[in-house]
């Protein structure tokens, strides 16, 4: 019996429960260790990486907010410095920019002012003389004429004629110069009104001419009323200028390309060469005697420097299968700006 009750004993031996509360304490101990280990890695990883990148974030946060004045400027790790020296180098280059850039924006605000100065001038002090060289030159035309031979009233003539030319040209530079700074801002603008306005400016030369302007049905832009009105008027007084034998048929088309509108000036004159398609908006510059198209060759550069002031692009399109010139220009839809 007392055999079997030995067998039968399953309590645990003293050496056993002694190696098990051993276990335990080893593994107590690592347990504590290895989370000792954590907080320590913590308080590292803490202040010697995470420390210095909120430090080196506030930094560029107020960089990014306009105190470009503060250095950047983190000592450890050196990862972490090597990338502080690089955003700083980044940060001198962007004041040095930003600086040129408020320079330049001064001396434009400087060289604007300078030119309304000139603009004031010339609609005022120069034009006047220009008057008075025309007025009492016909005076003295309608006084002595009698007295005059040819040669004399044909300088008469010319003297006349170039100061008229000279007022032209003086005005046309005006509007050329006010594109963008006195004429007003932008605003939805319906360009079916301004092409009318355009239309009843040109009534005169649109009657001598027995001229045909048809249009699609055209869009709303953002845009300014009176420039648009004003492209309008050189687009059309162009293509009734530069006819050909038969009366001008003039098209206004508008289609919509993406968040613009392009629009289209299709005549059935002359037509313009395709390697002259460049030069033509060039101020001053003609392709024709005066004497036979009279002109101061400002008109398409002041309708590209219109239609840039609005964001878009003017250009002749050579590969048109019309007969004569067709312009292409492109506006912001309203609302898309």
């Amino acid at each position: 019996m007392t055999m079997i009750g030995d067998a039968l004993d399953l309590g645990p031996r003293p050496e056993v429960a002694a190696q098990i509360a051993l276990l335990n304490t080893t593994l107590l101990v690592l347990f504590g260790l290895l989370l000792a280990c954590g907080l320590v890695l913590i308080f590292i990883v803490r202040f010697a990486v995470l420390k210095p990148i909120d430090q080196l974030t506030d930094q560029v946060r107020a960089v990014a907010a306009g105190d470009f004045d503060r250095d950047l400027h983190v000592d450890r790790p050196a990862e972490l410095a090597e990338l502080s020296s690089h955003i700083d180098s980044m940060r001198d280059r962007i004041v040095s920019a930003w600086r040129v850039a408020s320079d330049q924006a001064e001396e434009l605000r400087r060289s604007n002012s300078e030119l309304e100065q000139f603009a004031y001038v010339a609609s005022h002090d120069l034009q006047e003389p220009l008057r008075k060289v025309a007025s009492f030159t016909q005076m003295l035309e309608q006084r002595y004429g009698s007295e005059l031979d040819d040669r004399a009233r044909q300088y008469i003539h010319y003297a006349v004629d170039g100061a008229k030319r000279m007022q032209l040209l003086i005005n046309d530079l005006l509007d050329f110069s006010r594109v963008g700074r006195v004429t007003g801002g932008r605003a939805p603008t319906e360009t079916g009104a301004a092409l009318d306005r355009a239309l009843d400016n040109l009534s005169a030369a649109i009657e001598d001419t027995s001229a045909t302007v048809t249009r699609d049905e055209l869009p709303q832009v953002d845009g300014n009323p009176t420039q648009l009105t004003q492209l309008f008027q050189n687009l059309i007084e162009n293509a009734i200028k530069f006819r050909s034998e038969e009366p001008p048929r003039i098209h206004i088309g508008a289609r919509r390309a993406g968040d613009m509108w392009e629009f289209s000036c299709a005549d059935n004159g002359i037509g313009v060469e395709p390697k002259y398609a460049d030069r033509i908006f060039l101020i001053f510059q003609r392709l024709h005697p005066r004497e036979v198209y009279p002109g101061t060759g400002i008109g398409l550069a002041l309708c590209r420097k219109i239609v840039e002031y609005h964001g878009g692009q003017l250009w002749l399109d050579g590969e048109a299968e019309s007969r004569g010139a067709t312009f292409r220009w492109t506006l912001p839809a309203a609302g898309d700006r």
